[in-house]
């Protein structure tokens, strides 16, 4: 059967008629109780009073019956991890807390390019089942499409190893896998030319493989003091924009200049943004730009938090992801990291909620999931409880109960 009603949930959030920029408060929110689900082949058909739509429906579709209190919303969104990576750093936090520097810790052995060691030194079968595990852990949280990654390859075959296996695991897991290539993640180490020549190789030997095996749509660079300079970044942005590639970026983490390269560009997001001042805020806001915040690696470095406040007020698009990496945002909780941003920031439910379902799935381009309205793919999370404001006020303690991937049921009673 193709059809199916459930219900009645005590509340059900739509995330209905929001818009895709700016504040928001939760009297915004569609809040139905005693609410159905009506789907169809995958999505949703209708939403509304459970008993109206039971009689709607007579006998000709499934029903599946609730007797408990339990809230429904759309699942959620990452827009931004890093979760296709060998190795540990757990020393790099260590050392990190007792006080060393980035360099130190790097001359130590540690640093982004330890774990580039131990992703080149991983199989693609493991680097698959790496990606496959902690996608799934994801999923327990109620996140059904994943942003993914590479960037601890840094040359053509170390990356497109990376991206088949992000491939891979995407084709063996009840959800989705975007994959992003991350190339111009750092200059390696061991590449003897300058930034800009690195990155036209990589334009030149890595995009067209990408094109040909469908491997991304999606191109990112670390826009940064230790990484890429603005002006060394122009030439292959250029090159994957007419390509055809989306562009994201990794944007005004510890110094500004990020944020205007997407702008110019027209990313789809710029993500970080810890760095950014009023006229980096004001540029994002004046665009379709979607502002990205990782909290997660805030409370790993020990920085500033993203001015999400200060970006949602000029009329920005925010959204919000865990960043999972292995160095500075170990932790992949998106509810727990955006519920502490939202204390930090004094965000509405609604802005939290919109960050992480709809916002985040444009900051990814995709305009078919994050709402629970007529047409959109029926990706839900079901938590147990009568009120969808201890999902946030519970800090992701509250997990949940049932996850839903285009209209079937993927995980249940979640542990």
């Amino acid at each position: 059967m193709n059809e199916i009603l459930i219900g009645p949930f005590r509340q059900l959030l739509t995330m209905r008629d929001l818009p895709l920029k700016g504040a928001l408060d939760d009297s915004q929110l569609e809040v139905i109780e005693e609410s159905g689900l009506w789907i169809e082949n995958g999505k949703v058909k209708t939403v509304g009073n459970f008993e109206a739509l039971r009689s709607q429906v007579g006998g000709a579709v499934e029903v599946q019956l609730i007797t408990e209190d339990k809230v429904c919303l759309p699942s959620f969104v990452d827009c931004h991890t890093h979760i296709a990576f060998g190795g540990n750093r757990a020393n790099d936090f260590a050392m990190r807390n007792a006080g060393s520097s980035y360099l130190e810790i790097a001359q130590a052995g540690g640093g982004i390019w330890s774990t580039v060691k131990h992703t080149r030194e991983a199989t693609q079968d493991e680097l698959k089942e790496l990606t496959k595990r902690r996608a799934s852990y994801l999923l327990q949280q109620g996140i059904t499409t994943v942003e993914v990654k590479s960037g601890y390859g840094l040359n053509r075959d170390e990356e497109l190893k990376t991206l088949r296996a992000i491939k891979e695991a995407n084709a063996e897991l009840a959800m989705d896998l975007v994959p992003t290539c991350l190339a111009a993640h750092m200059k390696p180490k061991d590449f003897e030319g300058t930034a800009k020549e690195y990155l036209a190789i990589m334009a030149t030997e890595l995009f067209p493989t990408l094109k040909e095996e469908k491997l991304t749509g999606r191109i990112d660079a670390f826009i940064e003091q230790t990484a890429f300079s603005a002006e060394d970044i122009q030439d292959y942005f250029q090159v994957a924009k007419d390509m055809g590639f989306m562009i994201t970026v990794h944007a005004d983490q510890f110094s500004t200049s990020g944020s205007e390269v997407a702008v110019a560009f027209d990313a789809v997001s710029a993500d970080h943004l810890e760095a950014s001042t009023d006229a980096e805020i004001a540029l994002l806001a004046d665009s379709d730009v979607v502002a990205v915040a990782l909290p997660a690696a805030s409370l790993g470095i020990g920085c500033a938090f993203t001015p999400a406040r200060r970006l949602l007020d000029a009329g920005a698009s925010l959204a919000i992801a865990t960043d999972w990496n292995p160095g500075s945002a170990p932790m992949g909780q998106l509810i727990a990291s955006a519920s502490i941003l939202a204390t930090m920031e004094k965000l509405s439910n609604a802005e939290v909620l919109a960050a992480v379902t709809f916002r985040a799935a444009q900051a990814l381009d995709l305009s078919d999931r994050g709402r629970l309205v007529e047409g959109q793919l029926a990706d839900f999370v079901i938590y147990d409880t009568n009120n969808y404001q201890n999902i946030t006020y519970l800090q992701g303690a509250l997990q949940p109960s049932a996850v839903w991937k285009n209209g079937a049921e993927v995980l249940s009673n979640i542990k």
